[in-house]
């Protein structure tokens, strides 16, 4: 009579631990780096509601800060639940991540700069947002994250809200309000999917 050894649970392999450790790393990295910009939205959305020390500006900054830690609490405690998939990134994804992000960076100067030139800050915040959503598209696919798409489409929007704004004559203060809220309001969602559903 021979005897056979036990079994033991299969161990993924080490490309699989490597997949699974970037996977739950650009989850966290996304749910923070999202996170953070809607806050600073927020502010930019509370700064045209008053002077800032009023009761407004001040509460729309403290729902800003709850809703951005409590997003990044989410995204990076230990037992969140595991991403339903391992993202599969094109073999040149860092190097395209550092290119669409230097590439938005000098579209927003671009903005600024040409808004100031042409006599239209109010127009900044939604240039800034058009910008901002734009490059939410490849970044879709340079990350795996398909749900980017719909952060680029729907901060897209929001900007053109703020064009119609900026067309139909309403104030800085106005516009900063909608497209503030509206783009730290993508953001969060965005922000709280990745963390809870990867």
């Amino acid at each position: 009579m021979t005897s056979t050894p036990p079994t033991t649970p299969a161990t993924p392999s080490a490309t699989d631990a490597e997949c699974l450790a970037l996977t739950r790393n650009l989850r966290r990295r996304g749910t923070l780096v999202l996170s953070v910009f809607a806050l600073v939205w927020g502010f930019a959305a509370a700064s045209g509601t008053g002077e800032a020390a009023d009761a407004v500006p001040l509460a729309i900054e403290a729902v800003a800060v709850l809703l951005t830690g409590a997003a990044i609490y989410l995204g990076y405690r230990k037992d969140a639940a595991p991403s339903p998939r391992m993202v599969s990134l094109p073999a040149t994804w860092a190097r395209g991540v550092g290119i669409v992000n230097t590439v938005e960076l000098v579209a927003i100067f671009a903005v600024i700069a040409a808004a100031n030139a042409s006599g239209h800050p109010e127009a900044i915040p939604a240039g800034i947002a058009l910008v901002v959503g734009l490059h939410f598209f490849p970044l879709a696919r340079l990350y795996d994250q398909w749900q980017y798409r719909w952060t680029a489409g729907l901060m897209s929007a929001v900007a053109v809200a703020g064009f119609v704004l900026v067309a139909a004559g309403l104030t800085s203060e106005t516009i900063r309000i909608v497209v503030g809220l509206g783009s730290a309001l993508v953001l969060w969602v965005s922000a709280y999917h990745l963390a809870l559903r990867g």
